[in-house]
């Protein structure tokens, strides 16, 4: 290779190395430059924050001879046998045979029958376990598996880089590309943390971090390389979250509500049950902070049925008892017409002035009802994103509760804020958020958790379906319930199917089961394209219990309350996220009787079984957030991607929570003490404003 530092093509620009394409690397060129451009690569700089996405750590490979069973061992060879059978009665055991240099090691997975698929003969493959001596053979039981390409089945004493490829790309070309880039900006790369910041935290200098990083000595060097770079991802992100969260405390102004023990125990008597401890602790965060004169931004989280609404209404009721009017936005009509109802049950006997605000008001309507909001005579708003029109202007707002958050963007919550006086806002889910999350999407947030659940709450029963032998036993199942009184839920993943035998569709499942396993039972079918009347009518005769099942979409996912509910059976259950299954699974088992849950799928999909076994598992939201989280990452868990969510490059939530947590701390120490508006850390605070400002809507002033 020519002399980098000479290279007329990459010298001829005047703009810093960091910055300049990486078609002009030696080595590159103009077709290599758009492959690079496929993994996000286009600068330099962009080259050399690319990490990896793992290590081979070839320097402590085990021969047979050498593996022992008190320790994990890293065996390399060539796969040269793949079987698997059933063992017993829905148990099956998988096994591959590795070569090695001077032996053989048997790897074995139980009730994992996808690993067949994974393991090819032939493969060249590192195994790492702590293997056991069994029948005259060391044998690994589900090692960790990696795969190795043909540059580096040779390779010894070393540790290679693994980097995500785009198909062209190798990994010899991006490590020899990645090496050519340091020898020209290397020594540009400035670090904007100051020396006693870093040893605080113990941070390699960031230059030596991306030596680490892409030419790790060690894995241990690899992990601390990389970790100095999530650790700066999220420290920016957390300084703007918390340089936020100042702003608000200094310059915002909201109503100081006062909750007197006479309004206390007015509130209280409209419930007819005593509040949980959950529900106890989160009302006292809350009126905790709208008793101060600084708007509240507080998270509410609660699993299915914890009684999150509860909690709510005391906080809309307690800012219409000191003068001032109430809000609850909620992301569909029909969610906002339950809330309507109960509330307005709760209400019966109160003077409390309320209405529903929808898009379906007529035009007379509409204009008296926001005259009356203008004026202050209607003290409690419950509708949909019609309660942040343009139109609708509030006299005196002081609580604003918005349902599903995650269902929002970040726009309409900010459609509250940001006025000279503005009102507390309390954000709600009963779609529990994995914790990482919630130091990043929603970490200018106070949080309340509710974890447990009013006494009597019977955990439903839910079973896998996925056998046709299986499915016949539950519908079986099924009609004796039916019979005995009880009403289902048969919740499709989508409305219609090109193909007139898909069992999944919701008009499809409502014709196939009226003739076949629900014959003779009454029958309802509910789903996005019926109009609004049509399905409140076919929804009231379900309440009504003029229909035995309903058939639906995700329509049923939130808002629908029904106690004499208790069965559910959910067709192709894997097309579903796991806190998605949790919600509909949610919709039964609400009164006094059993609820039973059926997961029908044929899927062989090794994720999707793992999913729905995790279902059978637990009951618990939190633990199938978590989940839920792990399995499919945090952008199909939120659903809906809000507007102004940050596309983090470098962070890996699950394995990076330690991480977020110390960043999280570290920035508010540093925002709390003023220390983020000292000299030494300014080029740090312009990061934080370059990268976020304008998503986050800091002020330069900040």
């Amino acid at each position: 290779m020519s002399n980098p530092i000479s290279h007329p093509d990459f010298n001829q620009h005047e703009t810093p190395s960091l910055e300049r394409p990486i078609r002009y690397l030696p080595g590159v060129g103009e077709h290599r430059a758009n492959l690079f451009e496929n993994l996000g690569i286009v600068t330099v700089r962009d080259l050399l924050w690319y990490v990896p996405r793992d290590v081979l750590d070839l320097s402590k490979i085990s021969t047979v001879n050498e593996l022992t069973d008190d320790r994990v061992h890293t065996v390399r060879g060539t796969v040269i046998d793949v079987e698997s059978r059933a063992i017993s009665r829905g148990r099956t055991l998988t096994a591959a045979l590795l070569r090695a240099d001077d032996g053989l090691v048997k790897g074995v997975w139980f009730n994992q029958p996808w690993m067949l698929r994974k393991l090819n003969t032939d493969q060249w493959m590192l195994w790492s376990a702590k293997p056991k001596f069994r029948d005259n053979r060391w044998e690994m039981n589900s090692p960790r598996l990696q795969w190795l390409d043909a540059d580096e089945e040779g390779a010894r004493g070393e540790v290679l880089t693994k980097y995500g490829l785009t198909e062209g790309l190798k990994q010899d070309t991006v490590r020899n590309v990645v090496k050519t880039a340091m020898e020209f900006a290397i020594d540009e790369i400035v670090d904007d943390l100051p020396e006693r910041f870093r040893a605080h935290y113990q941070l390699p200098l960031l230059g030596d971090a991306i030596k680490m990083l892409h030419q790790p000595e060690s894995v241990q060097q690899f992990l601390d390389a990389r970790r100095r770079l999530v650790f700066d991802e999220q420290l920016d992100f957390q300084l703007g979250l918390a340089i936020r969260r100042r702003v608000r405390k200094t310059t915002g102004r909201a109503p100081a509500i006062t909750v007197s023990p006479k309004v206390d125990a007015r509130i209280r008597r409209l419930f007819d049950f005593e509040l949980t401890p959950g529900q106890e602790q989160a009302i006292a965060e809350i009126r905790e902070d709208i008793q101060q004169n600084r708007p509240m931004h507080r998270l509410l989280q609660a699993d299915v049925g914890a009684g999150k609404t509860v909690v709510a209404i005391y906080a809309m009721l307690a800012s219409i008892a000191a003068g001032s009017q109430a809000i609850l936005m909620a992301p569909t009509e029909l969610l906002a017409r339950q809330h309507w109802n109960t509330i307005d049950q709760i209400l019966l006997h109160s003077r409390v002035k309320r209405c529903l605000l929808t898009g379906n008001l007529t035009a007379s309507q509409r204009k008296e009802t926001l005259q009356q909001i203008a004026s202050g005579e209607i003290q409690l708003i419950i509708g949909t994103q019609a309660v942040i029109q343009k139109d609708v202007v509030y006299h005196q707002p002081g609580v604003v509760v918005i349902d599903e958050q995650h269902k929002f963007g970040v726009v309409q919550r900010a459609r509250f804020t940001g006025k000279e006086n503005e009102p507390h806002v309390l954000v709600m889910t009963a779609t529990p958020i994995p914790r990482s999350l919630c130091l990043t999407q929603y970490g200018d947030l106070d949080l309340s958790v509710i974890t447990d659940k009013p006494p009597g709450r019977r955990t439903v029963v839910t079973s896998r379906v996925m056998t046709p032998k299986v499915e016949q036993k539950a519908w079986h199942f099924i009609r004796e319930k039916l019979q005995s009184g009880r009403q289902a839920y048969i919740v499709c993943p989508y409305i219609d199917s090109e193909n007139p035998d898909d069992p999944a569709g919701a008009i499809q499942t409502f014709n196939r089961l009226s003739q076949t396993e629900l014959r003779g039972f009454r029958l309802g079918l509910v789903h996005g394209q019926i109009e609004r009347d049509e399905q409140q009518q076919v929804m009231s005769q379900f309440v009504d219990r003029q229909l035995d099942a309903l058939v639906a979409t995700t329509v049923l996912e939130v808002g629908v309350d029904v106690a004499n509910a208790t069965l559910m059976v959910i067709l192709d259950a894997h097309q579903f996220g796991l806190s998605q299954l949790h919600q509909l699974r949610g919709r039964i088992g609400r009164g006094a009787f059993q609820g039973y849950c059926f997961l029908f799928s044929d899927t062989q999909n090794e994720t999707s079984i793992e999913r729905l076994a995790a279902m059978e598992r637990t009951a618990n939201g939190f633990e199938i957030a978590e989940a839920d989280f792990e399995l499919r990452g945090p952008g199909n868990v939120l659903g809906t991607r809000q507007s102004g969510s940050m596309p983090f490059r470098l962070t890996n939530f699950k394995r990076d929570e330690k991480i977020l947590t110390e960043t999280r701390l570290a920035a508010q120490r540093m925002v709390d003490a003023g220390t983020i508006d000292q000299p030494e850390f300014s080029a740090l605070k312009n990061r934080v404003f370059k990268r976020f400002g304008e998503q986050l809507d800091l002020p330069r002033t900040g």
